[in-house]
């Protein structure tokens, strides 16, 4: 072999960088191609029209997908209207956007309905070696089936939307190694919580995080999508696992991915998407995943995070500030065991843990069991596809005997808008941020597991799921 022509290693999110660069202009600053657009209902109507008003013509909408999943309500029989303000007006804008542009829309109640961050992987819209843009900061759970997305805010869209590309920095690669085992008992969920633990809320601060290592490559397609949506949570541009043959088993038959010998090409692209040995990286880090134990957030950071048989920090070692607002916001007091701290609400959905696979594990700690006294509890599917197929196991049975409502599709409560809500009451939730407030006003927000979740609703306090 020539050695002069042979390539440098390359890491796979600079693979996937390379194949989309129109234009590089100088300083890290690129025109990026984006293959695939994601508008949902919050916003993506507006966007829409403020390209009517100006007599643009979205690019290529045969690459744009729209779907109604933030204000749309979620309760049973459900219609355009919605307790969010203006929720009405959204969608219904979203909704003669969409025709105006000719794009598919997954419209209230569409077989095809669901969150954005759901469905892109779910349907096969997101594929290996794409990119992908989408007015929600969570775009980056594509990572999970091998594509590089970026949520973007209302201006880049419009952009995109016109171009087909976006003006973005190159990024800078971070390898994230996985190491061990998951212990039995431990979700993708928990390990995740534990890495922003470990790293906190900026560790991973402006970088494009690629996951690997044993524990990653053993992980299915489902529980890979939840440790790359929650990336954006310890400061990643945006996340990648490397595709193998677990992801191309999951895409293979979803609609949208390519069929026949156009499946057979595409194939042979996406399985040269790996980190070549050598490739650089502008930061590296390795976590040990054996002894990780279900986690729990203790605060209003989901770095602020404990094993759920840990205590509340005390105030040592942690910044004095950070922690005595996030105690007061709580009310919790340093060195209490999270183990047994009561319960208003368990809520169980959003784009990072309302998959089957999240159903699955939360059901069979309901099997048999009823949710405490007192306790409101509320499982919302993230897609139609994912109703659908609950129902068929008969999840859905089991959720309904142990006492919890079963919703429409949707990103419902995982954020407050104004609309339905927690205010004032404690919350442990699958979702993925526990900001003041998130969940309505003064709502006290426990991220976890979809299996501590179950446990904890059965018990009406914060509960090992590995205890029942």
């Amino acid at each position: 072999m020539d050695t002069t022509t042979r390539k440098a290693p390359s890491s796979v999110i600079d693979k996937i960088w390379a194949q989309h660069v129109v234009a590089d202009l100088g300083g890290g600053a690129c025109v990026l191609h984006i293959d695939r657009l994601m508008l949902h209902d919050r916003g993506g109507g507006l966007v829409l029209r403020k390209l009517t008003d100006a007599g643009t013509p979205v690019a290529r909408p045969e690459s744009v997908f729209a779907t109604v999943d933030h204000v749309v309500e979620t309760k049973p029989g459900r219609t355009d209207r919605t307790s969010v303000p203006g929720g009405a007006t959204f969608i219904g804008e979203l909704r003669a956007g969409a025709r105006r542009h000719a794009l598919r829309l997954f419209d209230v109640n569409d077989p095809g309905q669901g969150i954005v961050h759901v469905i892109s992987p779910e349907t096969g819209i997101a594929l290996p070696g794409m990119t992908l843009s989408c007015n929600d900061s969570h775009t980056c759970t594509v990572g999970g089936v091998g594509a590089l997305g970026w949520g973007v805010g209302t201006t880049e869209l419009e952009y995109a939307l016109a171009t087909g590309c976006v003006l973005m920095e190159a990024p800078r690669p971070m390898r994230i190694e996985l190491t061990g085992s998951m212990p039995a008992g431990t979700t993708a969920k928990d390990l995740v919580l534990h890495l922003i633990g470990v790293v906190g809320a900026d560790g991973a601060r402006g970088y494009a995080v690629e996951f690997t290592g044993d524990v990653v490559r053993r992980m299915s397609i489902e529980e890979r999508l939840t440790i790359c949506n929650m990336a954006v949570e310890f400061g990643a541009r945006t996340a990648i696992v490397a595709p193998d043959d677990t992801t191309f088993e999951f895409l293979s038959g979803t609609p949208h991915a390519p069929t026949g010998p156009a499946w057979d090409q595409a194939l042979s692209q996406w399985r040269v998407l790996f980190s070549d040995p050598g490739a650089p990286y502008a930061a590296a880090l390795s976590v040990a995943c054996d002894s990780v134990a279900p986690q729990v957030t203790w605060g209003t950071s989901p770095a602020q995070v404990v094993s759920v048989r840990g205590c509340v920090p005390a105030p040592e070692g942690i910044r004095a500030d950070d922690i005595d607002r996030a105690l007061r916001y709580m009310g919790l007091s340093p060195g209490q065991p999270v183990l047994g701290i009561p319960i208003d609400v368990a809520f169980i959905g959003s784009c990072t843990n309302s998959r089957l696979s999240d159903l699955r594990a939360a059901a069979a700690v309901l099997h048999g069991r009823t949710v405490a006294p007192g306790v409101q509890a509320i499982c919302v599917p993230g897609s139609q596809e994912v109703k659908r197929r609950a129902e068929l196991e008969g999840l859905a049975e089991v959720f309904v005997a142990a006492g919890f409502a079963w919703r429409e599709p949707g990103c419902s409560m995982c954020f407050y808008a104004g609309g339905e809500g927690f205010g004032g009451r404690r919350v442990i939730t699958t979702t993925n941020r526990n900001f003041e407030h998130r969940q309505g006003p003064a709502a006290r927000s426990h991220l976890a597991g979809p299996a501590t979740v179950a446990a904890s609703a059965v018990a009406g306090a914060i509960t090992d799921p590995r205890a029942l």
